[in-house]
């Protein structure tokens, strides 16, 4: 069984970065695909970037492309989100989720989930 925390999320002015970082519990987190999702209110669990567990194939989503960073390291257990030039509607709850095969999009896909983090950018 694997567990994952998510940390980092706050609040922000436009423009600014944040660096999110998912923690696992669990000896198979280095065989794990792990995906970064967001949540806005009143709108669906959106796909923003994953990672497979070399750190070899990278996915984002087009909204993200070129201002956030998705990375991992497998010996401290951890993926982190890098975001920068962040925007208002970045605004959003931030979940990791895990995975064993590869990278994907869905939230379908994903079997472990985490609590999530409150991500707020100011206008």
């Amino acid at each position: 069984q694997v567990q994952l925390v998510e940390s980092g999320g706050g609040l922000v002015q436009t423009g600014g970065s944040l660096r999110l970082s998912c923690a696992a519990s669990g000896r198979s987190f280095s065989t794990l695909a792990v995906g970064w999702f967001r949540q806005a209110p009143g709108k669906e669990r959106e796909f923003v970037a994953a990672i497979d567990w070399s750190g070899g194939s990278l996915r984002y989503a087009d909204s993200v492309k070129g201002r956030f960073t998705i990375s991992r390291d497998n010996a401290k257990n951890t993926v982190y989100l890098q975001m920068n030039s962040l925007k208002p509607e970045d605004t959003a709850v931030y979940y990791c989720a895990g995975r064993r095969s590869l990278v994907a999009v869905s939230t379908t896909r994903y079997e472990y989930w985490g609590q999530g983090t409150q991500v707020t950018v100011s206008s």
